[in-house]
């Protein structure tokens, strides 16, 4: 499917990009363009790939004329810029406006304007029953998505939806990692509070599925297990040998929720159980309700929402086993001095 085809990815010297660069660039691809606003990141990535077939693009999805820039002659869009630190967003939340909202439709203007026949948007699970600027920033992006689909007869656009990408840049567990190789106190905020779990690669694997699957307006999520900041805290120390390092509690950050949903009751009355994933379907009825008989109240008053305190929870070992599908993890364990997941 990417067979002499070009990709581009803004935001592609984050995690994520990292990530598909090491899944394609020894693939038949023909390019993949990484479109950001940081030179530092793009010129260490142009170092250590040293690859022909990767072309960097700097630009701020906020500017559309650097959008147009990057976007123009490419197959397939994956639009993973995005402000991502609740923190920060509680404190700057129309900067989180300005580029999830509308930086993302900027680039699906220009998507659709200059014909690319695929675009997948990230978003995150904050984005489902948001209490801060990080998610609801990422909902009206979802929104943003689903608008465009109707309007695009050529391009799909499809939005993949996951919780915790471990070890990823903004991850928790390369904090706690620091916390516990310098010997200070491991700090967590709520150990009751429960994360959707998965890897970079899952994350990866969601996007090319949305991406081979997606019908427009679609929005894809991957069935995860979740664990509870007091296990992922205790398998972190068994993992580095240090089983009763102290823990302190500190309370909740800006913005944080006890437990995060990847899907809405609303949304679970619709979704599509596809084995690994969920497949959410836009509602594609106009304005004229009048034609529409009113259905699924009965069903969502019935339905549950699919979150990280009601799915499967992992234990110790369960999440010791997870981590270590991690190469960061794996190098850690080593001793070795490593960066989060890139």
């Amino acid at each position: 499917m990417f067979e002499n085809k070009i990709l581009l990815i803004t935001g592609g010297t984050g995690s994520f990009g990292n990530a598909v660069l090491r899944r394609f660039l020894d693939s038949d691809i023909a390019e993949i363009r990484i479109f950001s606003r940081d030179e530092k990141k793009q010129d260490d990535m142009r170092k250590k790939y040293n690859n022909p077939k990767l072309k960097f693009y700097i630009g701020d999805v906020r500017d559309v004329g650097s959008v147009r820039t990057a976007v123009r002659g490419a197959d397939y869009v994956f639009h993973a810029a995005a402000l991502k630190q609740v923190p920060s967003c509680e404190f700057y939340p129309l900067q989180a406006v300005n580029t999830n909202v509308l930086g993302t439709e900027n680039v699906l203007e220009e998507a659709i304007a200059l014909g690319v026949e695929r675009v997948i948007c990230l978003s995150t699970d904050k984005a489902v029953y948001p209490i801060n600027a990080m998610g609801i920033s990422k909902a009206m992006m979802e929104k943003v998505v689903v608008a465009k689909s109707r309007q695009s007869s050529e391009t799909t656009i499809c939005v993949t939806r996951y919780g915790n990408v471990m070890a990823s840049r903004g991850s928790v567990i390369p904090l706690f990692v620091d916390q516990i190789r310098a010997g200070k106190t491991l700090t967590v905020t709520d150990p009751a509070m429960t994360r959707f779990m998965m890897t970079l690669d899952d994350a990866v694997d969601l996007v090319l599925y949305a991406f081979e699957h997606g019908l427009p307006g679609d929005i894809f999520v991957q069935k995860s297990p979740a664990v509870t900041i007091e296990v992922l805290a205790q398998a972190l120390t068994d993992l580095l040998s240090v089983p009763d390092h102290e823990v302190r509690v500190i309370g909740t950050r800006h913005g944080e929720k006890l437990f995060e949903a990847l899907l809405s009751r609303e949304e679970m009355v619709a979704a599509q159980d596809l084995g690994d994933y969920y497949r959410v379907p836009p509602d594609l009825r106009d304005l004229n309700y009048d034609k529409f008989f009113e259905q699924g109240e009965i069903q969502i008053s019935e339905s549950v929402d699919y979150n990280s305190h009601n799915t499967n929870q992992l234990d110790v070992d369960g999440m010791k086993m997870l981590l270590m599908k991690l190469r960061f993890m794996r190098a850690i364990t080593r001793g070795e001095d490593v960066q989060a997941e890139e």
